[in-house]
């Protein structure tokens, strides 16, 4: 082989490298680039997921809140009509209560007025007992002193307005005195006493009132 043909063949070969070299980086560069696009076409994905995930947990705490309000307004709703249950309890506990006591009450003054006539004839009794009968006078002051003292325990107390203004819610005017038995409009006689529990009368004092 001549000189010639010799740098002819080394020529040819420098370039043949340089091709294959240049392949080679172009290839490099192809892939560079794909890789690339490969990780913006993956992270746009991943980024939509993200905010889908993000507005689903924003929907969720939502819900939630709201299942919570909800769930206090029943509550509040519940603790209200519990407290106005209980209030109407307690003033039904105080009516019946008081319904209670008053029938107590009722039935306690009957019982009373059924033995106030016992007191009237043990009193008339030792009105008319004499001087010889000192021992049955005895017996039947110490009887109506017991009557008068149980009476007394149970709350009960005489009306005897002798020499008193009349009253209309204490006395029962039967008979009409005369200016010289006393004030005008004063008892001037007890013809049968009075009696009450507290403030409720059990029998009217029968009284003789002067005119006046």
């Amino acid at each position: 082989m001549n000189k010639r043909q010799e740098k002819g063949s080394g020529e040819a070969g420098k370039t043949t490298l340089r091709d294959r070299i240049r392949k080679a980086a172009e290839g490099l560069k192809d892939k560079s680039e794909r890789a690339k696009n490969m990780s913006e076409e993956t992270k746009v994905p991943q980024e939509q997921e993200a905010a889908q995930e993000t507005a689903e947990q924003v929907v969720d705490v939502a819900a939630l809140q709201d299942e919570l309000a909800k769930t206090k307004a029943q509550c509040d709703e519940y603790l209200d009509l519990a407290q106005r249950k209980q209030a109407e309890f307690a003033n039904y506990r105080r009516r019946t209560e008081g319904v209670r006591q008053e029938a107590f009450d009722d039935g306690r003054r009957d019982a009373i007025d059924k033995l106030l006539p016992i007191i009237d004839n043990l009193e008339r009794a030792l009105a008319a007992a004499g001087e010889s009968e000192e021992g049955l006078k005895a017996g039947v002051e110490m009887v109506l002193r017991q009557t008068k003292e149980t009476f007394a325990k149970m709350g009960v107390e005489e009306i005897d307005p002798l020499g008193q203004p009349f009253d209309a819610e204490l006395h029962n005017a039967v008979m009409q005195g005369s200016e010289d038995e006393g004030e005008p409009g004063t008892v001037c006689l007890v013809l049968q006493k009075g009696y009450k529990l507290g403030s409720r009368v059990i029998r009217h004092a029968m009284v003789k009132v002067v005119a006046g």
